[in-house]
């Protein structure tokens, strides 16, 4: 079964995430919960299904308040999902994006893209660290790896990252292959992608808890007494966090 090949695939990446990548979502846990507690901002940004992972910490039950996505619709799939792979190959549009969501100093940036070669997000990470932003990567090395960068400097993600965290993806990224088909299908990055970044908002929440803090974590509207909980966080932040 194809379907089980799948989940049993991924099984095992979760085990290779474990022995590999913990370290790393620890350093990311850390610089968000530094990040947090200084009143600063955590930022994420991906680009066509990577978009998904940076709504993924975003206003859920459960997730830290403190999050902004930068939600950018030409990058996205609903606008139309062929230009968004088109989008992020042009260059020259980091700045405009910076300037937009004010990143800066004390910021922290985490740049979701599975390929890592496309100019837009080599040149946001080297124009959010211009202004003294921390910037992680949530990418895959062998993907990465395998291609050409179509940035102009020759850059890749990974390359340019303060922080780098590999979602250990395949090139191409879908992993199961079948008889007399030449294509995979059943991508992982997402899945993969998705706890790393969830492991690591789980041990922000228990940094702040050590350090005294008192974690901002939404809870779910569809349990009683949750709205009262996230009004008082909308109340909060409206206007300062966009798209709430």
């Amino acid at each position: 079964m194809k379907s089980l090949e799948y989940l049993t695939h991924v099984q095992g990446m979760m085990a290779q995430a474990i022995e590999s990548q913990l370290g790393n979502v620890d350093a990311l846990a850390r610089g968000m919960a530094d990040t947090i507690m200084a009143g600063k901002t955590v930022f994420l940004l991906g680009t066509g299904h990577s978009s998904l992972l940076a709504q993924e910490l975003f206003y859920r039950a459960g997730g830290l308040v403190r999050i902004q996505p930068m939600l950018e619709g030409p990058l996205m799939l609903h606008e139309s999902a062929s230009q968004s792979t088109l989008y992020e190959r042009e260059p020259e549009r980091a700045s405009a994006l910076i300037e937009k969501y004010a990143v800066g100093a004390g910021d922290l940036l985490v740049i979701i893209s599975n390929s890592g070669r496309n100019p837009l997000c080599v040149e946001m990470a080297l124009e959010a660290k211009k202004t003294g932003c921390f910037v992680a990567a949530l990418t895959s090395i062998r993907h990465s790896c395998a291609g050409a960068s179509r940035h102009s400097g020759g850059l890749r993600l990974f390359e340019t990252a303060d922080l780098v965290l590999d979602n250990l993806g395949e090139l191409g990224d879908a992993c199961v292959s079948y008889e007399n088909f030449p294509g995979k299908a059943a991508p992982t990055s997402t899945v993969i992608g998705a706890a790393l970044l969830q492991a690591a908002a789980a041990q922000t929440v228990e940094y702040m808890l050590e350090a005294g803090e008192a974690p901002e974590v939404y809870a779910s509207s569809n349990i009683d007494g949750g709205d009262e909980i996230n009004e008082a966080y909308l109340e909060k932040y409206r206007g300062r966090i966009l798209f709430l």
